[in-house]
Protein backbone atom coordinates (compact mmCIF):
# COMPACT_ATOMS: atom_id res chain seq x y z
CA UNK A 1 0.00 0.00 0.00
CA UNK A 2 1.39 3.53 -1.04
CA UNK A 3 0.85 6.10 1.42
CA UNK A 4 1.14 10.10 1.01
CA UNK A 5 3.78 11.68 3.43
CA UNK A 6 4.49 14.44 5.19
CA UNK A 7 6.82 15.82 2.53
CA UNK A 8 5.05 15.23 -0.39
CA UNK A 9 1.85 17.47 0.85
CA UNK A 10 4.02 19.95 1.90
CA UNK A 11 5.78 20.01 -1.66
CA UNK A 12 2.07 19.19 -3.75
CA UNK A 13 0.77 22.69 -1.78
CA UNK A 14 3.73 24.82 -2.37
CA UNK A 15 2.73 27.75 -4.27
CA UNK A 16 3.15 27.60 -8.08
CA UNK A 17 4.19 29.71 -10.49
CA UNK A 18 2.28 32.97 -9.83
CA UNK A 19 2.01 32.10 -6.12
CA UNK A 20 -1.70 33.01 -6.86
CA UNK A 21 -0.62 36.53 -6.80
CA UNK A 22 -3.73 38.51 -7.25
CA UNK A 23 -3.17 40.15 -10.88
CA UNK A 24 -5.09 42.56 -13.35
CA UNK A 25 -6.06 40.84 -16.91
CA UNK A 26 -7.88 42.84 -18.81
CA UNK A 27 -10.96 43.77 -16.82
CA UNK A 28 -10.65 40.79 -14.32
CA UNK A 29 -8.84 39.77 -11.36
CA UNK A 30 -7.42 36.56 -12.07
CA UNK A 31 -4.69 34.04 -9.72
CA UNK A 32 -3.09 30.97 -11.21
CA UNK A 33 -3.76 28.33 -9.18
CA UNK A 34 -1.79 25.68 -10.61
CA UNK A 35 0.64 26.07 -13.24
CA UNK A 36 1.72 23.80 -15.64
CA UNK A 37 5.20 23.29 -14.32
CA UNK A 38 3.44 21.27 -11.14
CA UNK A 39 1.81 19.09 -13.72
CA UNK A 40 4.08 18.27 -16.10
CA UNK A 41 2.14 20.53 -18.74
CA UNK A 42 -0.80 18.08 -18.41
CA UNK A 43 -3.10 21.08 -17.16
CA UNK A 44 -3.56 24.50 -15.35
CA UNK A 45 -6.39 25.76 -13.27
CA UNK A 46 -7.06 30.04 -12.76
CA UNK A 47 -9.76 31.71 -10.89
CA UNK A 48 -11.24 34.66 -12.53
CA UNK A 49 -13.39 37.47 -10.80
CA UNK A 50 -15.16 39.56 -13.54
CA UNK A 51 -17.43 42.59 -12.72
CA UNK A 52 -21.20 42.09 -14.32
CA UNK A 53 -21.05 42.77 -17.74
CA UNK A 54 -17.71 41.92 -18.03
CA UNK A 55 -16.81 40.35 -21.31
CA UNK A 56 -13.53 39.26 -22.91
CA UNK A 57 -12.95 39.51 -26.79
CA UNK A 58 -14.11 36.44 -29.17
CA UNK A 59 -11.72 34.41 -29.07
CA UNK A 60 -10.45 30.66 -30.46
CA UNK A 61 -7.95 28.34 -28.25
CA UNK A 62 -6.05 26.26 -30.78
CA UNK A 63 -3.92 24.34 -28.42
CA UNK A 64 -5.94 23.96 -25.29
CA UNK A 65 -9.37 23.06 -24.19
CA UNK A 66 -11.10 25.28 -21.24
CA UNK A 67 -13.53 24.37 -18.61
CA UNK A 68 -15.49 27.04 -16.69
CA UNK A 69 -16.21 26.02 -13.27
CA UNK A 70 -18.61 28.67 -11.73
CA UNK A 71 -18.44 29.37 -7.89
CA UNK A 72 -20.50 32.27 -7.48
CA UNK A 73 -22.18 34.52 -9.95
CA UNK A 74 -23.94 33.95 -13.07
CA UNK A 75 -21.49 33.58 -16.63
CA UNK A 76 -23.41 33.10 -20.24
CA UNK A 77 -20.96 31.30 -22.55
CA UNK A 78 -21.31 31.26 -26.54
CA UNK A 79 -19.15 27.96 -27.79
CA UNK A 80 -19.61 28.43 -31.55
CA UNK A 81 -23.46 27.81 -31.95
CA UNK A 82 -24.38 26.64 -28.59
CA UNK A 83 -25.47 29.57 -25.79
CA UNK A 84 -25.15 27.86 -22.12
CA UNK A 85 -25.89 30.27 -18.81
CA UNK A 86 -24.29 28.83 -15.55
CA UNK A 87 -24.39 29.21 -12.29
CA UNK A 88 -22.69 28.37 -8.81
CA UNK A 89 -21.60 25.05 -8.94
CA UNK A 90 -21.91 24.33 -13.14
CA UNK A 91 -19.48 23.70 -15.46
CA UNK A 92 -19.55 24.58 -19.41
CA UNK A 93 -16.87 23.12 -21.72
CA UNK A 94 -15.41 24.74 -24.48
CA UNK A 95 -13.24 22.74 -27.20
CA UNK A 96 -9.74 23.92 -28.62
CA UNK A 97 -10.60 25.01 -32.16
CA UNK A 98 -14.34 26.25 -31.38
CA UNK A 99 -14.91 30.28 -30.69
CA UNK A 100 -16.45 31.47 -27.47
CA UNK A 101 -17.07 34.31 -25.54
CA UNK A 102 -18.32 34.73 -22.23
CA UNK A 103 -20.48 37.26 -20.18
CA UNK A 104 -21.23 38.23 -16.63
CA UNK A 105 -24.63 38.51 -15.95
CA UNK A 106 -26.23 41.41 -14.15
CA UNK A 107 -26.46 41.26 -10.45
CA UNK A 108 -23.00 40.43 -8.83
CA UNK A 109 -19.65 39.71 -9.59
CA UNK A 110 -18.79 36.22 -10.60
CA UNK A 111 -15.60 34.25 -9.37
CA UNK A 112 -14.93 31.07 -12.31
CA UNK A 113 -12.31 28.47 -11.68
CA UNK A 114 -10.71 27.82 -15.63
CA UNK A 115 -9.40 24.57 -16.15
CA UNK A 116 -7.41 24.37 -19.24
CA UNK A 117 -5.83 21.13 -20.80
CA UNK A 118 -3.10 20.63 -21.37
CA UNK A 119 -1.47 23.82 -19.94
CA UNK A 120 -0.31 27.05 -21.46
CA UNK A 121 -3.34 29.41 -20.94
CA UNK A 122 -1.56 30.24 -17.60
CA UNK A 123 1.04 31.40 -19.23
CA UNK A 124 -0.79 33.89 -21.12
CA UNK A 125 -2.57 35.32 -18.31
CA UNK A 126 0.86 36.03 -16.53
CA UNK A 127 2.28 37.49 -19.30
CA UNK A 128 -0.56 40.05 -20.45
CA UNK A 129 -1.17 40.79 -16.58
CA UNK A 130 -0.14 43.07 -13.92
CA UNK A 131 0.36 42.24 -10.22
CA UNK A 132 -3.09 44.21 -8.82
CA UNK A 133 -2.00 47.19 -7.54
CA UNK A 134 -4.83 47.39 -5.03
CA UNK A 135 -7.31 44.63 -3.82
CA UNK A 136 -10.34 43.62 -6.03
CA UNK A 137 -10.92 44.77 -9.42
CA UNK A 138 -8.86 46.58 -11.46
CA UNK A 139 -10.65 50.47 -12.10
CA UNK A 140 -13.00 50.27 -14.86
CA UNK A 141 -11.29 52.57 -17.35
CA UNK A 142 -7.77 50.38 -16.83
CA UNK A 143 -6.33 50.60 -20.36
CA UNK A 144 -6.17 47.82 -22.19
CA UNK A 145 -4.07 47.50 -25.70
CA UNK A 146 -6.03 45.14 -28.05
CA UNK A 147 -3.12 44.67 -30.63
CA UNK A 148 -0.69 43.96 -27.37
CA UNK A 149 -3.10 41.16 -26.25
CA UNK A 150 -3.40 39.58 -29.56
CA UNK A 151 -0.27 39.70 -30.05
CA UNK A 152 1.16 37.82 -26.74
CA UNK A 153 -2.30 35.36 -26.96
CA UNK A 154 -1.00 34.37 -30.18
CA UNK A 155 2.29 33.01 -28.46
CA UNK A 156 -0.08 30.38 -26.71
CA UNK A 157 -2.04 29.87 -29.29
CA UNK A 158 -5.18 31.82 -28.70
CA UNK A 159 -6.46 33.91 -31.24
CA UNK A 160 -8.62 36.94 -30.58
CA UNK A 161 -11.26 36.97 -33.31
CA UNK A 162 -13.24 40.66 -32.54
CA UNK A 163 -13.62 42.93 -29.82
CA UNK A 164 -15.72 42.19 -26.48
CA UNK A 165 -19.72 42.18 -27.40
CA UNK A 166 -18.60 39.68 -30.75
CA UNK A 167 -20.52 36.05 -30.58
CA UNK A 168 -19.40 33.87 -32.35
Amino acid sequence: MTTMTDATRTEAAAPTTGGGEPRWFVHNLIRVLVDGDETGGRSALTEVIGAPGDMPPLHVHHRDDETFIVLEGTVRVWIGDREAVAGPGEAVFAPRGVPHAYRVEPGAPARIYVASAPAGFERFVLEASVPAAAPGLPPPDIEVDPARLAEIAGRYGIEILGPPGMLP
